[in-house]
């Protein structure tokens, strides 16, 4: 399993990406509440953050990096903070963030996908 399908049916399942052309098709955004679901999922799965990207009206917000907050990228920490930063600074924002999904979780659910197809 790669990281964009490891993202796709476990991270962004069920949540709207609100990206309809203005960055690139495969940079999902979402809402305010749905991001914090992203971030909820990403801390459960110990999904890397690298960094976040705010949308509004048209127009990039500053992104942030876990660097800036000297922080490994798995630290949720550092994003939440920043994730709160940016709803008290901005509402109606959509949020981007580039991820890392660990090799060991990768080939975990790969396993069990094999596993589940073998049964089938």
């Amino acid at each position: 399993m790669e990281q964009t399908e490891f993202l796709e049916k476990n991270v962004f399942n069920d949540l709207k990406n609100l990206n309809d052309g203005f960055d690139e098709a495969s940079i999902h955004y979402f809402s305010e509440s749905d991001f914090e679901t992203v971030l909820e999922r990403v801390a459960h799965f110990g999904i890397g953050v690298y960094a976040i990207k705010p949308w509004f009206n048209g127009a990039f917000s500053t992104e942030v990096t876990h660097e800036e907050f000297r922080r490994k990228a798995t630290d949720q920490r550092w994003y939440t903070k920043a994730f709160l930063s940016f709803k008290k600074d901005q509402a109606g924002l959509f949020y981007s963030a580039s991820y890392k999904v660990p090799t060991k979780l990768l080939a975990r659910f790969t396993t069990l996908e094999s596993e589940e197809d073998t049964e089938a």
